[in-house]
């Protein structure tokens, strides 16, 4: 199992107990299915609603345990709005359309599965009334949105190169007269280069990047093996492969990895980082990451640039040279309308190519 599934299962095992006992039998239906990350949110969904039906008087329960499933079978479709709402419009943490739609679908799925699937001991539905049956979830995510949303936010054509050259050297003269700053650059600065040039020359995602072990790499074939995102199976990692770009970044790091970051013979991961107070490297976290490539994109003056913005950078200049299908393979989609959200992306970039060729 990788590292970010083994600490979900960890924090799934930590929140079970205090949910009620129709969510944990839910759960463990669920798991042999669902990867350990997807149940995590789900329960996590369930903490806000079941709070929200307390703090509503919807629920007597004095702590989330104590929700009965009587008072979920009382539940009128006029509660079910007011939660969407409460959702949309609450001062902290608001969520939103897509993350509101994410959390009806869970409460969905628990009461489809308390209805329609669980019995009690005479053979009748646990939950005898399912209000959420009424409920309809339109979809927020059609591609052709999504790459509204994306437009002017990408890294386009000799943008990648300049952005890997960026982290790699230009970094270096915005921060000359730090020298905290200077110093941790100069420290991580083939790390980081690494990173993000191995992201824009494959598009892999974050979690993958972090899950990586050095024995995942193959630079002759120019491969990546890396646990894919909806795949539940922990016994096979998908080959993903890079630009040969990539390999010139990931061979000077290699080289450095151990006597920069000092790991112990058990460490395996492939990008390391030193804790305060620690002498020995251990894997960087998806924070970290994330954290990384912000700091580099807000100098380098794209500061709506993330992670996984790197991905779509990559995939819509994979697919300008590539078809759907290949594009789809290459990043992992399980369905190609997720990937056509670069189709409607590379209409504008291409649109935009022509013009600039008659100027």
């Amino acid at each position: 199992m990788n590292v970010i599934k083994i600490k979900d299962r960890h924090e799934l095992d930590k929140k079970l107990p205090s949910m009620p006992w129709f969510v944990e039998k839910f759960i463990n239906y669920k798991l042999p299915d669902l990867s350990p990350s997807s149940l995590l949110e789900y329960v996590r969904d369930y903490e806000t609603f079941f709070s929200w039906l307390m703090a509503e008087g919807l629920s007597s329960a004095s702590s989330l345990k104590d929700v009965s499933i009587e008072e979920l079978e009382k539940l009128h479709m006029e509660s079910v709005d007011n939660f969407r709402m409460f959702l949309a419009t609450r001062k902290e943490n608001t969520n939103s359309r897509t993350t509101i739609s994410r959390k009806l679908s869970s409460l969905r799925s628990l009461f489809h599965y308390l209805s329609q699937i669980a019995e009690d001991e005479h053979f009748y539905p646990l939950l005898k009334r399912n209000v959420m049956a009424k409920l309809e979830i339109k979809r927020t995510n059609k591609p052709k949105d999504t790459a509204a949303k994306l437009e002017g936010k990408l890294l386009q054509e000799a943008e990648l190169w300049e952005f890997i050259e960026y982290v790699n050297n230009g970094y270096q003269q915005e921060i000359a007269n730090n020298k905290q700053a200077l110093y941790f650059y100069e420290l991580n600065k083939v790390r980081d280069t690494c990173i993000v040039s191995l992201i824009l020359n494959s598009g892999l995602r974050v979690s993958e990047v972090v899950n990586m072990n050095i024995d995942d790499l193959d630079l002759k074939k120019k491969l990546a093996y890396v646990y894919r995102k909806g795949k539940n199976d922990d016994t096979f990692k998908t080959p993903v492969y890079f630009r040969q770009e990539a390999i010139e970044l990931l061979v000077p790091y290699l080289e450095l990895r151990q006597s920069r970051y000092s790991p112990s013979k058990r460490e395996k991961a492939l990008f390391l980082a030193v804790a305060n107070g620690k002498k020995e490297g251990e894997r960087m976290t998806k924070r970290a990451i994330q954290e990384m490539v912000v700091k580099y994109a807000k100098r380098f003056g794209k500061p709506y640039l993330s992670v996984h913005k790197l991905r779509h950078s990559f995939a819509t200049d994979y697919y300008m040279r590539n078809d759907l299908y290949k594009t789809q393979e290459q990043l992992g989609h399980s369905s190609p309308e997720t990937t056509q959200i670069y189709a409607h992306l590379t209409d504008k970039t291409m649109a935009e190519a022509i013009d600039r060729q008659k100027e």
